[in-house]
């Protein structure tokens, strides 16, 4: 009887034993990912953004620029409406060999010195010719950008503030370039749009 008794308490403390086991074993994967999510969530925020939407060529054109092999600066543009002032987005290939752009660039406000969006990303201009471009070495393309004054917003609309330059996407890339400029501001509510793009051009 005795003999008996302890094979079984034996064999029942076994079995809850490989229960623990299987349930620590299930519980561990599930678990595991949720940092690894949270972690890898947080370096997607400080490290990208989302392309902005409405480009006129959702997948690279043939012969697509390499953003690794663009530059980008900033440069005069035609005047601007009041309470508005234009400058002219100016991308560069540095390649070797010719490559083409066609339509319209994301652009955004970054700050923060680590590339945070700040604010709404541009519109587009979509009344502006977009012809394919092709670059040469050495080469360049050039869309205006209207940049409204966030002064011209109640700051409890705006809340404002300094913006270290841009982010651009060139049209069909999902990657993207900075442009440093010291002298804007941005809005950092999404209820605000400051920026309007248009195509990029040859120059």
């Amino acid at each position: 009887m005795t003999g008996n008794w302890t094979l079984r308490v034996a064999g029942s403390a076994g079995l809850a034993l490989a229960l623990a086991l299987v349930v620590a074993g299930c519980a561990t994967p599930n678990s595991a990912p949720t940092s690894d999510s949270a972690s890898a969530s947080a370096s997607t925020t400080l490290t990208s953004s989302p392309r902005p939407t409405g480009t006129s060529t959702a997948v690279p054109i043939e012969g697509q620029c390499d953003t690794s092999k663009l530059t980008g600066t900033i440069g005069k543009g035609g005047g601007g409406a009041a309470g508005s002032v234009e400058v002219t987005i100016v991308l560069t290939n540095n390649g070797s060999t010719e490559c083409s752009l066609q339509g319209w660039p994301g652009v955004s406000f970054v700050g923060d010195n680590n590339g945070t969006q700040l604010g709404k990303p541009a519109d587009f201009d979509r009344s502006t010719p977009h012809p394919t471009v092709v670059l040469q070495p050495g080469g360049t393309a050039q869309a205006p950008l209207r940049i409204t004054q966030a002064l011209n917003y109640p700051e409890a609309d705006c809340k404002p503030k300094p913006a270290d330059g841009f982010r651009v996407y060139p049209p069909g890339s999902t990657e993207s370039l900075f442009i440093a400029d010291a002298d804007v501001t941005a809005c950092t509510t999404d209820t605000v749009s400051l920026l309007q793009v248009g195509a990029l051009v040859g120059s």
